[in-house]
């Protein structure tokens, strides 16, 4: 593409932005698309009173698309999660990689603590704390197909669940998010990502339905996380103070969480969102030495090197592993087709999240930023909560397994009780859990309130703080409704309806390779002609003033 051709482009960017912004609803504090906007909250609403009214029927309903969905497209999930994973390696090992997000001058926002930091808050969510207990268990028994025959194929079952994967698919999305946004100018949106397919029509009702299916994806993943995040928290409170395990006591948390959310949403990403990630970091971090150090240190250390050495070892073969027979199929379903899913449904809320904070980043940064320093972390904290488990079960007659089948939200507290015969020690490490979990619950409720802000506003990077609250409080309202009315029941309709929505995620993320990809080679030539006007500055061959392109 030659320079006036650029240059039209960037004109026609600009005008079709204008024309997008100009639809806007622009009162009461609002920035709002009226089309994205008012149809999530009709679609909202109109789920909520179908899963509170008739929870069994939904919940059979849903259900009934899950296993539809599971039994004959398994295969476009492992398909679709692989090619994200390794379309990703591409990008950080090939000349592209050396493409800066926001132009060739730009440089990082945030330290690289703080990055990572709000990442690994965004991208985890409350997974570790709830699920890292239980999944070594319940991986004890898998297909015949995982089995390596190897003590550690349950772990290697979790990693698979929640390292690379879903981490590649997160990264994907954002270094196109960010690179349509940035060096493009196209819209802070997911429709941006299609402008090499549609062009100008993801300014129209196109790019309106793209921006709807994802404001649904996040405000759905979010109320499933507030809902999980309360019931183990509730759990927690019982367990170490005796306040009774009701919805009405989860709803008291939902409802004093969305505040803490609201107001650290509202104070913006550098404040209240950058603070609450490091401080859940600091904290989880505590808790997670803690039972290393009181817990079987040994065990635990060995378990984390044996069980990645089986992962790396049968990482092609666990990835693609695709199940035929009835019983693998349901397994699969009911795991890692589950989980990834689930990841890619999350990824319009994560994967925004992080584009918004990866701003003068080259590619290959956050291609092995998030393909490395998340999956280690993960992964490693995981192995700790659930080695010292296994550890637990095996020494106390299983009792770890009798609570993960009771209540799995009790796991954890349950492993705590068993860690250690000092009560006080006991109580400490429970109410830690609890406030790393609520932490944890905030940081993802207010930057998911930040990333449905943006999608509803027709891309704008930094939305009213008066839309940021809208939504903040609507995902909490969401949550509180159907754990008071639909119970459990209703929890886990809203669960099916985010795996659902993986579905069309999952088609959109293969279209979005081949449009980036088909981007990134006319990037590439503006990358060589910076590098080499910058030479030229530095020898003195042209004038300080030469634009960058």
């Amino acid at each position: 593409m030659n320079l006036e051709k650029e240059r039209q482009e960037e004109r026609e960017i600009q005008q079709g932005q204008e024309k997008l912004q100009a639809r806007n609803f622009k009162k009461f504090g609002l920035d709002m698309n009226i089309f994205v906007s008012l149809v999530t909250a009709i679609l909202v609403l109109a789920f909520v009173i179908f899963t509170i009214s008739q929870p069994t029927l939904s919940s059979n309903f849903f259900e009934g698309i899950n296993v539809y969905l599971n039994k004959n497209f398994n295969w476009l999930y492992v398909i679709t999660v692989n090619a994200a994973l390794f379309f990703l390696v591409y990008l950080g090992f090939s000349r592209y990689g050396k493409i800066r997000l926001g132009g060739y001058t730009a440089r990082p926002d945030y330290s690289d603590m703080s990055w990572y930091a709000m990442m690994f808050s965004a991208g985890v969510g409350i997974g570790i704390f709830f699920y890292g207990v239980a999944e070594p268990i319940a991986h004890l028994n898998i297909p015949a197909a995982l089995d390596s025959g190897s003590s550690f194929d349950n772990f290697k079952v979790m990693f698979l669940n929640y390292a690379m994967h879903p981490w590649g698919v997160y990264g994907l999305l954002a270094i196109g998010l960010g690179y349509f946004s940035y060096n493009k100018g196209l819209p802070f949106a997911i429709r941006s990502l299609f402008y090499p397919l549609l062009g100008d029509k993801i300014y129209g009702i196109m790019g309106d339905i793209i921006d709807t299916v994802a404001t649904l994806s996040v405000l759905f993943g979010l109320a499933t996380s507030l809902g999980l995040g309360a019931k183990q928290i509730n759990s927690g409170l019982n367990y170490v103070f005796g306040i009774p395990d009701a919805s009405y006591v989860q709803m008291i948390l939902i409802a004093g969480i969305t505040v803490v959310a609201t107001l650290s949403v509202m104070s913006g990403l550098s404040k209240g969102v950058k603070l609450l990630s490091e401080l859940n970091l600091m904290i989880s971090g505590v808790l997670l030495a803690v039972v290393l150090l009181i817990g079987p240190t040994t065990y635990i250390l060995s378990t984390y090197l044996s069980s990645l050495g089986v992962y790396i070892t049968d990482f092609a073969s666990t990835g693609l592993f695709t199940a035929i027979l009835p019983e693998d199929v349901a397994w699969q379903g009911e795991w890692s087709v589950f989980y990834w899913a689930w990841w890619i449904s999350w990824s319009p809320f994560v994967g925004t999240f992080i584009a918004r904070i990866s701003k003068g980043r080259t590619i290959k940064e956050i291609a092995l930023g998030v393909l490395i320093i998340p999956p280690v972390t993960i992964t490693f904290a995981m192995t700790i909560l659930g080695a010292a488990g296994i550890f637990v079960n095996e020494q106390f007659g299983g009792v770890i397994e009798q609570a993960v089948e009771t209540n799995i939200a009790t796991s954890m507290f349950e492993m705590f009780n068993y860690l250690t015969s000092s009560g006080l020690l006991q109580s400490l490490l429970s109410v830690t859990g609890v406030i790393a979990i609520a932490i944890f619950f905030v940081t993802s409720s207010d930057s998911g309130s930040l990333v449905a802000s943006s999608l509803t506003s027709g891309g704008l990077e930094n939305p009213p703080v008066a839309q940021r609250v809208f939504w903040s409080v609507l995902q909490g309202l969401i949550a509180m409704a159907v754990l008071l009315v639909g119970g459990e029941a209703a929890l886990t309709t809203i669960q099916s309806a985010v795996i659902i929505l993986g579905f069309p995620f999952a088609i959109m993320l293969l279209m979005i390779i081949f449009s980036l990809n088909k981007e990134l080679q006319g990037s590439y030539r503006k990358y060589s002609y910076n590098k080499n006007l910058s030479l030229k500055k530095r020898l003195q061959k042209i004038k300080d003033n030469a634009e960058y392109q």
